[in-house]
């Protein structure tokens, strides 16, 4: 089946040109719509958890939306975040992100190479007696972090900041897509709330990212491409791979 329609799970990116030349050069429509929308918590979800963000002295950051959750919720909650806090971040990005709400250079602030692994070796033997709380979001899995973390006997506590909320689909018609890329758990999610009758027929799926291939199997999608890959690091790069093969 030639792919003449495709359709990404995320909002229109700043920087469309891989997307424009695959439209140049394979005669492809390309459409971005938001499965679903990150939200901070609101301060009733939050206290659900029973969590006193002043028991710990470390906070482990995955994303921007967990750290405005987080100052949004401080705030809200009256919470003065003390001037001894640690931060250690997944990458250089997130930690760049602080300086939103905090003086950077003012903080002990820590970031890794994306991988859990590299969390725990900023952590070390330096900061192995700290109490991280370490933020989640509600459809994120922390599992691999937490295991490790386990593993080296570290004091730590999970807690969501942010959910995911789908967006209203039901004016679209799938079946007019010829591949659809997915990234999260939430899109899956977003896609059976708003099509609870949803066949996947001779719709071809792009998986980006590890936390989604479990989440679309479970759902019994059918995977035709799986990215990152050495060959594909990203979306573009994998869906170009897939329409030469089809050529």
């Amino acid at each position: 089946m030639a792919i003449k329609k495709i359709l990404i799970s995320q909002r229109r990116p700043i920087n469309e040109t891989p997307y424009t030349a695959l439209k140049e050069k394979f005669g492809v429509d390309i459409t971005f719509k938001q499965f679903f929308l990150v939200q901070p918590l609101s301060s009733k979800e939050f206290r659900a958890q029973k969590i006193n963000i002043l028991d710990y002295t470390a906070v482990v950051f995955s994303s921007r939306h967990a750290i405005d959750a987080f100052y949004g919720l401080c705030e809200e909650l009256r919470v003065k975040i003390p001037q001894t806090m640690k931060y250690f971040c997944t990458t250089e990005a997130v930690a760049m992100y602080l300086q939103k709400h905090i003086i950077y250079r003012k903080r002990k602030i820590f970031f890794g190479d994306g991988t859990p692994e590299s969390i725990i070796a900023l952590i070390g033997t330096k900061h192995k007696d700290e109490k991280f709380l370490v933020a989640q979001s509600e459809s994120g899995s922390g599992a691999v972090l937490t295991g490790l973390m386990d593993e080296r006997g570290l004091e730590y506590k999970t807690a969501v900041f942010v959910k995911s909320v789908p967006q209203d689909l039901k004016d679209m018609d799938l079946s007019d897509y010829d591949l659809i890329v997915f990234y999260n758990p939430s899109d899956v999610k977003s896609l059976y709330e708003n099509f609870p009758d949803f066949k996947q027929g001779d719709i071809k799926f792009v998986s980006y990212g590890k936390s989604i291939v479990k989440a679309m199997q479970d759902a019994g999608l059918t995977i035709d491409v799986q990215a990152p890959t050495p060959e594909a690091p990203s979306v573009a790069r994998a869906i170009e791979l897939y329409l030469e093969k089809q050529r």
